[in-house]
């Protein structure tokens, strides 16, 4: 925290602004225009803001937006957090998987189109909306998927809620397409306590966006509703929060790419271990959180004995509550290997995480289609994610470093 927090924080309740609108909201919105807006060396865009409870709820209007009805696909990438593909279903809808391409992490765009072609072919009808992500914060290859979707006349919906800050070829990730999702969770580049935003073309679509957020009334002098609404607006006390932050966010996208620096040099000698980098100049991404990939033929201790036992509670992550897991293996997990780091990473007091399970692979969605070419599969079983927040320090780095070392059979 930057100390400026509290003093909006404090204003919101000496003015009795403790509600979901007020100065707090109007100035967030106009910080991260100013920011999303900015273009290295270019005229700024113009886009829009609305703050929102949550970037899933971002998601979802977004779709209903794009017009996405029950009955309707909508090409979501398959390599993320459920958040990106939950909402399609909240509407009805379908989602569509599509695997990855292995520079980026993210959506292939051949895959893309090949995959709209066939689902035209099948259904006779074209796609409502194409909703890439920036897994980790890497920016996805934008310029090909535009290309794609302008073939189509497909909206994109840019799911950049781990990506706040990256940017492709100088422009912040959430202004290429149709609209932009922000998340500011517990756990984000910069955080609101929970949260997030929409990034929208302009002024009328942004108010369309807001009528929908806060429950769709008609201006009656008594509430008459003509559609369904939600109550999706971001609170005047957690904007504030977020004034605060957007002073320190350029302090924590350096952290951010100090750390990946850090680990990248710290590791290098390590065979087997690689991290994943950017693979070229024209991505910028914010490190949101720093990932590798193990070969499958690094040996870690303890990992003959990983998986043995059914876990109980929730591994990372702000989940609370989880049902019990009926068996200790499912028929896609991380390698042995990977899960044994993660093991001993946390009995070093290092909360380290697999990558996402795709969403292909969960069994909510095992009679979607999807449209599959093995790589985010492929990751999944190698990859891990290292700490990489404002509190990790460089001795933070070293000690992580030193124990993934010493966790390695030579």
């Amino acid at each position: 925290m930057s100390g400026k927090e509290m003093d909006f924080i404090k204003e919101a309740f000496d003015q009795n602004w403790v509600v979901p609108l007020g100065p707090n909201v109007n100035g967030f919105e106009k910080d991260l225009e100013d920011f999303v807006n900015h273009r290295d060396g270019e005229t700024p865009l113009h886009k829009k803001v609305v703050a929102l409870s949550a970037g899933t709820a971002a998601v979802h209007l977004a779709l209903i937006a794009c017009g996405v009805k029950a009955g309707d696909e909508v090409m979501v990438q398959s390599f993320t957090f459920c958040a990106s593909s939950h909402p399609v279903t909240y509407l009805g809808a379908v989602p569509v998987f599509v695997d990855s391409e292995p520079d980026t992490w993210n959506i292939d765009p051949v895959l893309l189109d090949e995959a709209i072609a066939d689902r035209i072919a099948k259904t006779g009808r074209t796609p409502k909306a194409i909703i890439p992500v920036a897994l980790y914060g890497m920016p996805y290859k934008i310029d090909e998927i535009m290309k794609v979707a302008e073939k189509y006349g497909i909206p994109v919906i840019e799911d950049a809620a781990e990506g706040f800050g990256s940017k492709f070829a100088g422009r912040v990730l959430g202004t290429f397409g149709r609209y932009g999702v922000l998340s500011f969770n517990g756990n984000k580049m910069i955080t609101t306590s929970g949260g997030g935003a929409l990034i929208c073309p302009d002024a009328e679509e942004a108010r369309e966006i807001l009528w929908y957020a806060t429950q769709a009334r008609e201006s009656y002098p008594y509430y008459q509703h003509e559609a369904i609404g939600y109550n999706y607006r971001m609170s005047n006390i957690c904007a504030g929060i977020g004034r605060g932050q957007m002073t320190i966010l350029d302090g924590h996208l350096a952290h951010h790419r100090h750390v990946q620096e850090l680990y990248c040099r710290l590791l290098a000698d390590v065979p087997g271990f690689t991290m994943h980098r950017e693979p070229s100049a024209v991505f910028d991404s914010n490190f949101w959180l720093c990932t590798a990939t193990l070969d499958p033929d690094l040996k870690i201790t303890g990992q003959d004995r990983v998986y043995d036992k059914v876990v109980e509670g929730a591994v990372g992550g702000a989940a609370g509550v989880t049902h019990a897991a009926k068996t200790a293996v499912t028929d896609c997990q991380p390698n042995d290997n990977v899960e044994a780091l993660r093991i001993a990473l946390d009995k070093a007091g290092i909360e380290a995480r697999p990558l996402w399970k795709p969403m292909h692979r969960q069994p909510v969605y095992a009679s979607n289609p999807a449209y599959v070419n093995g790589v985010s599969e492929s990751l999944f079983k190698v990859g891990i994610c290292l700490p990489a927040g404002p509190w990790v320090t460089d001795d933070d780095i070293l000690y992580i470093c030193d124990t993934i070392k010493a966790s390695i059979i030579r």
